[in-house]
């Protein structure tokens, strides 16, 4: 095991790093206009639901279709919503308020206690956890256990394999 200075800084390494390939994913967003593929729709709402609840595990096709207009269903376009509006700015600005907790104004000391910030940068820690297992959980929801893998991989979908 290693000591807690050292997992200290192993955590700030990681972080930085997030925040540096956070930024990259924004700019990409925002210069290629991808951002629009996770404004939500109403479209297939409640055959995606049922897709997921019963679909998955009965083998029935998925009825939503990807195009390159709109690469997500709904339900991912608001889970990718609520990670990248919700859960990545309470990662950032908790973790910086912790990080930088020896530099806080005395205004802001009196009105903020250090564990509030811990709770909550372990909470969006959690949430961010969460994210992961069932991103990697729905990886493997293809029709092999590697189809919607492979496109991670390639940068490459043949969208006919998957439906």
């Amino acid at each position: 095991m290693i000591g807690f200075s050292e997992a200290a800084r192993l955590h700030t390494l990681a972080a930085w790093s997030l925040i540096i390939l956070w930024l990259f994913a924004i700019f990409w967003h925002v210069t290629t206009g991808e951002w629009r593929q996770y404004i939500p729709t109403r479209n297939k709402l409640f055959a995606v639901i049922r897709y997921y609840l019963i679909g998955t595990f009965t083998g029935e096709p998925h009825p939503y279709r990807k195009t390159t207009r709109a690469k997500h269903n709904l339900l991912q376009r608001l889970a990718y919503l609520f990670f990248k509006l919700m859960i990545t700015p309470v990662i950032w600005l908790s973790g910086l308020l912790y990080l930088f907790y020896n530099d806080w104004p005395a205004t802001l000391s009196n009105a903020l206690e250090l564990e509030t910030v811990a709770l909550v940068h372990t909470a969006a820690a959690f949430a961010m956890l969460v994210f992961i297992i069932a991103h990697v959980y729905m990886a493997t929801m293809g029709p092999r256990l590697t189809s919607l893998i492979k496109p991670m991989i390639t940068g490459y979908e043949d969208l006919e394999e998957h439906h």
